[in-house]
């Protein structure tokens, strides 16, 4: 079976993986990237795979059909929107990474584009996504575990089980790059099955009276498509993050844009079909209400609970998927920026098991933090729509000059007669800024009034401005981007 052959490719890796951690000549003894960073090249192709596919694959998808229902079955013309943007984004990635294949993914194209000021700025809003994503991972996952616990939904108990959400996959990124990849590729494996038979299966048991009216939000057309837009970026985020962490990756040149393009095509059909699936089978009035949509779903298809259990515990393992591919992610992109001096060296600093512990624990407190001040005042889905659009706010920016930089580079390509795929990449780099942006503007919580209809600029503002006084600290230790690499 296919699910066997690619544990057993995983698990292939992970042994040749081994074999490569043995530290080279070049290991001055200091711990730097650079000492053992060719030592610690331990993902190939399948596990890269794994880990776009994982990362992207979380809960997002999963709680989706409740933050959409607020505006309808239009909103399938959102994710269909999101899904040509993402898509872009795949390609953009994919085209930067064979031109930089360095640690830090956006980070690093920003930096390199326009120098240490807007590199940091995208380093900065790319870690706050990182780990405000796992806490938004996190508090979905819950909301499926509290299918079997909490039924009541306790606030002081829902927010104990996101932190052992949080906290869990966080050990399992401290024990060493090789368990998390195994790891990565077995949750995989499952969620993918679990979205698969809802896009397979469940399109047999569509109601088309389900699918109107369209729009229930009160909103223009348009403002709803992009209302709904804003939210479905959150389920795409990680499109990137075989990219970011380069330096695990075996063969870059080779494995970064092929993980990238076919992770996200395989990712991008499952979700359509099955929300397609979701939003057929249960009316959106109901949607809004559901805590756990696609068990509701599973439930309305075969009759009784059990099958709707059955969704639960799929989710509930790719929610640890998830929060294992992101909670390694949080740790990669400060460790690229600490090796550039634009964050304090402490998170630069490998355990005895390879792995930046600093940047593990401090990204999985910060999210513990913002789980906790979010469910101060609100119930578990609307926490978790907050921090879906306050993640998409942080993401849009370094996706933005991240396409800027290949914009830039690929005119000044132009400008040396080397426009070889010239109009295909321009296209995709525009297409991935005009998304960003709308990202951006859309990130508006419609769903309430007064502060909360901001609420997610607020928190994302503030979590920037938290940066102003590490970049005043960090200024003198910057060192300089290195050139440009040539095109390729």
């Amino acid at each position: 079976m296919a699910w066997i052959a690619l544990v057993e490719a995983a698990w292939h890796d992970q042994s040749h993986g081994r074999a490569m951690t043995t530290p080279d000549a070049s290991d001055d003894g200091t711990g730097s990237p650079q000492a053992v960073g060719s030592a610690q090249r331990s993902f190939g192709l399948t596990v890269a795979i794994a880990l776009i596919i994982g990362t992207i694959i979380g809960v997002g998808v999963f709680n989706l059909p409740t933050s959409l229902a607020t505006y309808g079955p239009i909103s399938l013309v959102s994710m269909g929107l999101t899904t040509i943007g993402a898509l872009a984004l795949a390609l953009l990635f994919a085209a930067l990474s064979r031109r930089l294949p360095a640690d830090g993914g956006p980070y690093a194209y920003a930096r390199t584009a326009y120098g240490n000021n807007l590199g940091f700025l995208s380093a900065w809003s790319y870690w706050i996504t990182a780990w405000a994503g796992n806490a938004a991972i996190a508090v979905g996952w819950v909301l499926y575990v509290e299918v079997f616990l909490n039924k009541d939904h306790n606030r002081f108990v829902s927010v104990l089980l996101v932190l052992v959400g949080l906290w869990l996959p966080a050990l399992v990124n401290l024990a060493g790059a090789r368990q998390m990849g195994l790891v990565q590729v077995v949750t995989t494996v499952l969620k993918f099955v679990a979205l698969a038979f809802m896009a397979t299966v469940g399109l047999f048991f569509v109601q088309p009276a389900n699918y109107s009216p369209a729009n229930i939000s009160g909103e223009g057309a348009a403002a709803a498509i992009g209302g709904g837009m804003a939210i479905g970026l959150f389920s795409y985020l990680g499109v990137e993050t075989v990219a970011v962490a380069a330096g695990k990756v075996r063969d870059p040149d080779r494995n970064i844009p092929r993980a990238t393009v076919i992770g996200t095509l395989a990712t991008a059909v499952v979700y359509m079909l099955s929300l397609v699936a979701v939003f057929g089978i249960l009316p959106a009035e109901q949607l809004k209400d559901s805590t756990a949509p696609f068990s509701d779903a599973a439930n309305a298809i075969f009759g009784g609970s059990w099958a709707g259990n059955i969704m639960a515990v799929a989710v509930i393992i790719s929610g640890l998927g998830a929060l294992n591919g992101w909670t390694m992610i949080c740790a990669e992109m400060p460790l690229a920026a600490a090796h550039d001096g634009l964050l304090p060296a402490r998170f630069k600093q490998l355990s005895a098991k390879g792995v930046p512990a600093f940047g593990v624990v401090a990204s999985t407190v910060l999210a513990s933090v913002a789980v906790i001040v979010n469910y101060s005042g609100s119930g578990g889905t609307t926490v978790f729509t907050t921090l879906v659009l306050m993640t998409g706010i942080t993401a849009a920016i370094p996706y933005a000059l991240s396409a800027g930089a290949q914009i830039k580079w690929r005119l000044a390509d132009r400008r040396q007669l080397q426009d070889a795929r010239f109009a295909r990449d321009m296209v995709i780099a525009v297409l991935s800024l005009v998304f960003s942006i709308l990202f951006i503007w859309y990130s508006r919580d419609t769903s309430r009034t007064s502060w909360g209809y901001w609420a997610p600029f607020l928190l994302a503002a503030g979590a920037l401005l938290c940066g102003l006084p590490v970049y005043r600290a960090q200024r003198r230790h910057m060192v300089p981007p290195e050139e440009v690499p040539p095109w390729r």
